[in-house]
């Protein structure tokens, strides 16, 4: 056979002792190899059908909103630039982190990295005035996945969770994966309106500091009964504070779990969207009597975070080179998102901005309220624009209809063309 093929003997020798240590052939003694009794039919070449069925639950999920295909113009809204990340410096951290000296991580502990716990706390208190050190800081595999630990840990099936509506629709689907009945709640100029909020709520989540995707701020005055909601019903809030590092206009209100004083907020965040969600670093600083019991849980999912990722980010935190990356990419997007309002403004006659002090992105709502926003944003992808239909964030409330532009993979100076594309397809 070697002499047949052109290779040499011990690639042949090699191929027969694999397949006979698989189960294909089988060696006689004085007779030979042959193929072996015990084989089976031809491998097929994908997957069995078969009849196991998942839960029915997963059959009644609200479908997740697609990403845009790649266009000539990317208005999606998801994540940051990662062309702002500083890439030269992130692998010295990464090959800093990899030295023996610096393994100081025990395997398997489900909190994380005790250095990055205690720069996040850090970074939360100087930045965001948020109440931890560093053993209250849970990491997480993102924020999904702190989403995810709570509802594991305070979740029963049939459970009420009360959520934005329009909102966050992963945070949805993830909480009507864990059997939970999901309410919608009405969002007005002042964020959540907790007069509309299920009694019988187990969780509430909100977004106070950039409501998605209206980008409405949570007033004073709502996070105050807010937090007296939480304690009149024994309800926990999960604060999601996706992306209040990218502020324009006004400082930040003080976010809720800094007000709490019973608690009642467990403090959700992540990098992903400062730096890149490739990275896979979220948090959530929770009330003590819950940190035990998310620990756990972080364990049984996936018993530790990469603690390379986590040391490095830990040193990227305390050398000050994220505050300067958000300064940095901030300025970046601030010239993006006014070139962006100034086109805007022109479709005044189609369509109506809603005011925003931060994030990436800018809500809209058509003023003919008629039009199928997902229609608009098929004739967009054909007309090489891609944005996001807003309709499909609502749950229960009458779905408005209007388009969600974000500003993080266009230049400034591409705006103007796609703007003109936008508002070419909606007077058509």
């Amino acid at each position: 056979m070697a002499a047949e093929l052109g290779v040499a003997r011990g690639t042949v020798s090699t191929a027969y002792d694999r397949l006979v240590a698989e189960g294909y052939l089988e060696s006689r003694v004085g007779a030979g190899t042959f193929v072996s009794c015990e084989v089976g039919p031809a491998r097929p070449t994908s997957a069995p059908a078969g009849d196991v069925r998942p839960r029915i639950v997963w059959e009644r999920l609200p479908p997740p909103v697609p990403d845009a295909p790649p266009l000539d113009f990317d208005l999606s809204v998801a994540g940051p630039d990662t062309s702002l990340f500083p890439f030269a410096v992130w692998r010295r951290l990464v090959s800093a982190t990899l030295r023996p000296a610096l393994q100081e991580q025990p395997v398997y502990d489900g909190s994380g990295h005790p250095r990055l716990q205690a720069e996040i706390a850090r970074h939360l208190r100087l930045s965001r005035s948020v109440v931890a050190d560093g053993q209250d800081v849970q990491l997480t595999s993102g924020a999904q996945q702190a989403l995810d630990l709570l509802g594991r840990v305070l979740l029963a099936p049939g459970d009420t969770v009360a959520v934005e509506d329009p909102g966050y629709t992963a945070a949805v689907r993830l909480y009507a994966s864990h059997g939970a009945r999901v309410r919608g709640v009405p969002v007005d100029d002042e964020g959540l309106v907790v007069d509309a909020l299920p009694d019988d709520a187990r969780l509430v989540y909100v977004t106070p500091s950039h409501q998605f995707p209206t980008g409405a701020v949570m007033s004073l005055r709502r996070r105050t009964a807010l937090l007296d909601w939480a304690e009149t019903h024994r309800a926990l809030i999960i604060e999601d504070d996706y992306d209040s590092e990218f502020r324009y206009d006004a400082r930040a209100l003080a976010p809720l779990q800094s007000l709490d004083r019973c608690g009642r907020v467990a403090y959700v965040g992540s990098f992903s969207k400062m730096l890149m969600p490739m990275l896979r670093i979220g948090y959530v600083v929770a009330p003590r009597s819950l940190q035990p019991a998310l620990r756990d849980a972080k364990l049984l999912t996936d018993w530790q975070g990469d603690t390379v990722t986590q040391g490095a980010m830990a040193r990227f935190l305390a050398e000050g080179l994220l505050a300067a990356h958000v300064r940095r990419a901030t300025r970046a997007y601030a010239r993006r998102r006014s070139a962006l309002l100034r086109e805007l403004a022109r479709l005044d006659d189609v369509l109506d901005a809603y005011p925003s002090a931060a994030g990436l992105h800018v809500c809209t709502r058509l003023r003919d309220q008629r039009r199928s926003d997902r229609k608009i944003v098929a004739a967009l992808a054909a007309a090489g624009v891609g944005v996001e239909p807003l309709s499909p964030r609502y749950v229960e409330q009458p779905a408005v209809q209007g388009l969600a532009l974000g500003f993080r993979h266009i230049h400034e100076e591409q705006i103007p063309e796609a703007v003109h594309r936008i508002g070419a397809v909606l007077r058509s």
